[in-house]
Formats: C-alpha cells, structure tokens, sequence
C-alpha cells in the first residue's frame, strides 16, 4: 500500500480529454489539418503555466513519456513518424486560455497549419501539415517551467480526409458522367454554328437592305417656274 499510495502521488492529475470542433465549422477536417476545441476552462494554476499540444501516433500513445522535453529530437515535428511517433506544438500560456470565453469569441486551434517551417530544424515546435491520413490521437500538457503539472485524457482517434483515385468512381457513373458530357459538347458546338448563322444573316440583311435604297432612292426632279402671260382678247378688225 504505501508504494500504491506513492505512485498515486507522483500522478499527475488528468483532465477531459480535448474534442474537434464542432462540423458546423468548414473544413474542420481536411487532408492535412483539423480543427480542436480550446482548453478553456481546462486548467487552473498560475497565469504563466505553458499548455502543449501533443500529437501522437496510436501505437505511441500507451509508452509516451510526458518528462520528455518539448523541442527535443524526440519530440521534433521534423521527426515525426522517421525516429518519433508524437511531437509538441501550439505552446502558450493558460492566459491566452480565460475562462469563460466572450460571446463571440472563435475558442479553436487548427493543428497542421504551418507550411513554411516544415522542414526547418530550428523550428522543432512547428505546427506543421500532417503527413498521411492517421489516426492520430491529441492531448493537452502543462508545464510549470520543464515540469509536467497536469494533462488531459488523450482524444479518440482522428482520421483525416482522403482524395478518392479515379479509379474507385464506379463504371456506370462515369458512363453516364461521359455520356453527359458528349452532349453538353455537341449541344455547344450546334449552337454556335446556329449563333453564327444568325450573324450571317443579320449583316447579309443589313447590306441588301442598304444597297435597295439607293435604287429606290427618288431622283431629283428640277421644275422650271415660268410665269404666267395673260391673253387678252383683240378687238375685232374694223371693217
């Protein structure tokens, strides 16, 4: 018993395991990130307490060690899945975590959204894109200086999206997406020749209709003004 009871005392104490955000948010979930909960309410203890985010294979989750150091060639994200199966990322401190959240207030963390130190070994706490589909399982450590203080349970497995290979479309599906798209081809063809035919005509119109009128035109007619001499009767010849 008092070695039970002093392995108890040398726990740290574990809290509610973190949880993705809810579906209602896009793209919670793509092939290379998703998207957590932040551990609000979560912790309690001094403001400057640094919380971790830990992201491990499954197979790493049962003999993972929590004394390992973050940024340490255990626990660097370049490393992760050659020589290490979890590395550390996302550290702040629990001020950047108050308790309550204001209304309003967007609470998540997206893992995975750092490109730019994937391969950058002085960056071994980079928030990088995950490599392959997973699972993989998360949880949240606390550090007071290099010493672990509390932890949450780890999440359930999370598994990320994968494009589907043409190949896995069904035969008649695509038959039918082909199908589809010979005619919306034709239908295109036929109506431009017709749009083209319309043009024709319009300006073939437009030049017969010009040119008729100038036949039509009147000639100009010059009417010559002549005035008028009244004729007045001569008076009979005398005989």
């Amino acid at each position: 018993r008092p070695t039970l009871c002093l392995l108890l005392t040398d726990q740290i104490p574990t809290l509610t395991k973190p949880t993705l955000a809810t579906s209602a948010l896009g793209g919670f979930i793509t092939a290379s990130t998703f998207v957590l909960e932040q551990p609000r309410c979560t912790f309690t203890g001094p403001q400057d307490t640094v919380i971790w985010l830990v992201v491990a294979r499954p197979e790493a989750v049962p003999s993972f060690n929590n004394s390992v150091k973050p940024g340490s060639p255990a626990r660097a994200f370049q490393q992760f899945l050659n020589s290490t199966l979890a590395y550390m990322t996302l550290n702040t401190t629990l001020l950047n975590y108050p308790c309550p959240k204001k209304p309003g207030e967007i609470t998540v963390l997206r893992v995975g959204s750092e490109t730019s130190c994937t391969s950058d070994a002085n960056r071994p706490t980079c928030n990088g894109p995950l490599p392959n589909p997973g699972p993989y399982q998360v949880k949240f450590l606390a550090l007071n200086g290099s010493e672990p203080v509390a932890e949450t349970a780890w999440s359930d497995p999370i598994t990320l999206r994968t494009a589907k290979p043409p190949s896995s479309i069904p035969g008649k599906g695509s038959g039918r997406s082909a199908g589809m798209i010979a005619l919306t081809s034709i239908l295109s063809i036929l109506f431009a020749i017709l749009l083209a035919g319309l043009v024709a005509m319009l300006v073939w119109g437009s030049d017969v209709g010009g040119g008729s009128s100038t036949f039509s035109k009147p000639e100009a007619v010059t009417v010559r003004r002549y005035n008028t001499h009244h004729v007045y009767d001569q008076p009979a010849a005398r005989l």
